[in-house]
């Protein structure tokens, strides 16, 4: 039996049983790990209220097929200024329902990582942003592999900057030879996206609200089309207003 200790955040967790919590973790050596904490809701020595939504965390783990065991854990950071903002609660909590729904278990992923912690530490000093949160989108699509073509058709393969970009199917994006239905996508939102993927550092890129409008549209439905369920979190900045 391996003890292993690895950083790791929060994506999600519920309680189970009298004294114990389910939580899923992000860790930067293992990737995406389901456990069960024993005794979480009853042992300060051994975890301290550090099992919380989006908190970054130090711990140590029993690696198992299913559910690994979470022996131990201590608080890197809980950011108190994103738990004070209710648009900065469900910022994070969207950023890690997303990747909890799209990150497959027990593969290593620290591009994913890295990324997913700058989101959170610029959350933590900035407003939330609906800029920030598509940079994150894109950047996420991108690692993971299931960025939409922005430089070229997804039919025929035109240069989308000098057609009439439109937005098809599942976030695809076609010229406006190959379809005629979808709604416009100015060249000012494909190049945005371009350098949000370019930069790799939140707060560079800003997008007018026409663009931020445009890129959310797309965005949103390349990622519908591979989650297998509505996020609750994206209701609940929708009822913010995002």
């Amino acid at each position: 039996m391996e003890v292993v200790t690895s950083e790791a955040v929060v994506l999600r967790l519920s309680d189970y049983r009298e004294s114990d919590k389910l939580v899923t973790l992000f860790c930067r050596e293992h990737g995406k790990i389901r456990g069960i904490a024993r005794g979480a809701k009853r042992s300060a020595r051994r975890f301290g209220g550090t099992l919380e939504l989006f908190a970054r965390i130090n711990v140590q783990l029993v690696l198992r097929e299913g559910l690994s065991s979470v022996r131990e854990a201590d608080a890197l950071t809980v950011y108190p200024q994103i738990r004070d903002d209710l648009p900065k609660i469900g910022c994070a909590g969207y950023a890690c329902e997303l990747v909890d729904a799209l990150l497959p278990e027990g593969l290593p992923n620290p591009r994913l990582y890295r990324l997913l912690i700058a989101y959170l530490e610029r959350l933590e000093i900035a407003e939330a942003d609906g800029t920030d949160r598509r940079f994150f989108e894109i950047n996420l699509l991108n690692i993971l592999g299931y960025r939409p073509a922005l430089d070229n058709c997804s039919g025929c393969g035109t240069d989308l900057v000098a057609s009439a970009a439109r937005l098809g199917g599942n976030g695809a994006i076609l010229c406006g030879r190959c379809s005629t239905g979808g709604r416009l996508l100015s060249s000012e939102t494909l190049t945005l996206l371009g350098r949000a993927l370019r930069t790799g550092r939140f707060g560079v890129v800003a997008f007018s609200p026409s663009s931020l409008e445009e890129a959310g549209r797309l965005l949103d439905a390349a990622i519908a089309a591979h989650l297998g369920r509505p996020l609750r979190s994206l209701a609940f900045l929708r009822e913010l207003g995002e």
